[in-house]
């Protein structure tokens, strides 16, 4: 009796160590959404709003980011986007885009992590007379799965198992973005966005008491084109997400090397510090259609010591369509 009982404890204890995991798997990994440092790269990543809000008919982009590489099996995050204009009017200036944006997220050697793909339909409208301001907002809805692999996990009792490895759930998001150009010296862009406005349950145990949390962040940046061939770019961003908060500041330098009808080539690069977290180094360089960035988390958060100060490496690549004609020397209209 004394060894039946110990049996029957042993397994209530691995039961309740397996609903922990499960538990603290939900909470910690599960509550956030993917993370990309590059806000200004794929902008609709950051904020919906810019869906469609960019020079040309379309655009095509690719992110991918590898985070704390000195871990056996590091964070990895991808996503692939397109947008491309369903209606413009250009009477009254106005019109509605549509954009697909599909996640992979991915970290540890259960390779727990989430696909999710959202699609977003953004409508714009011509604030002035002369297209010099303009306001988008959009609706954003979305369908993800998370789960892990749990044939690589390593269980005490070789016939404990998992009851549910994944979890699905709808999102729902929506965004807003104002666009001004006074002059062709002079753009700024603020937006503002709230995702996961429906909180998503994503438990593993089938409860009511684990979400994926609303989160919320604000935007704006800048460019001066004081120079003929340079530009500064300062950046200030915030986001929160239960009880995570970021802010982010900094800037970048623009350099137009060839800026007319037939070439477009810019190099640039800068940094933004992620507060209490990271400093982030970026460059970047366009030709013609093409935009690519790379950019480097240089950590130095409490988690500093167990990342060994390696942070996070990102590249973004852009494809856009842009009009046959181009405006030389002139700031873009995000709306052509």
């Amino acid at each position: 009796m004394l060894v039946k009982s110990c049996m029957c404890c042993r397994s209530l204890a691995l039961r309740l160590l397996s609903v922990i995991v499960m538990l603290l798997s939900s909470l910690q990994v599960l509550a956030q959404d993917v993370h990309f440092s590059q806000i200004d790269i794929n902008p609709i990543l950051y904020n919906p709003a810019y869906a469609g809000f960019f020079e040309g008919k379309a655009r095509f982009g690719i992110n991918y980011r590898s985070q704390w590489g000195m871990v056996s099996h590091p964070y990895q995050t991808f996503s692939l986007s397109a947008e491309a204009a369903l209606y413009r009017n250009r009477y009254s200036r106005s019109g509605f885009n549509a954009a697909l944006i599909a996640f992979r997220d991915k970290a540890g050697t259960l390779g727990y992590g989430t696909t999710a793909a959202n699609v977003i339909l953004s409508y714009y409208h011509s604030l002035t007379g002369d297209a010099s301001a303009y306001m988008s907002a959009s609706l954003e809805v979305g369908y993800g799965q998370a789960g892990f692999d749990d044939s690589k996990a390593q269980m005490m009792d070789a016939n404990q198992t998992f009851h549910n490895t994944t979890v699905s759930y709808p999102t729902v998001g929506a965004g807003l973005a104002w666009f001004m150009q006074p002059d062709d010296e002079w753009v700024l862009r603020i937006a503002a966005s709230a995702r996961n406005l429906n909180r998503p349950n994503i438990s593993y145990l089938q409860l009511d008491d684990t979400h994926l949390e609303m989160k919320w962040n604000v935007y704006a940046r800048a460019e001066w084109h004081g120079w003929d061939y340079v530009s500064l770019l300062p950046i200030v961003a915030f986001q929160y997400q239960r009880r995570a908060t970021e802010f982010y500041a900094g800037g970048d330098v623009k350099w137009y090397v060839e800026d007319n009808h037939r070439r477009h080539v810019v190099l640039g690069g800068g940094a933004m510090v992620r507060s209490l977290d990271a400093l982030i180094l970026d460059v970047f360089g366009e030709y013609n259609a093409f935009l690519l960035a790379i950019s480097y988390d240089i950590n130095f958060s409490k988690l500093a010591v167990a990342s060994k100060s390696v942070g996070a490496l990102e590249i973004g690549l852009v494809y856009r369509l842009l009009p046959v004609q181009r405006r030389q020397g002139a700031l873009p209209c995000p709306i052509m």
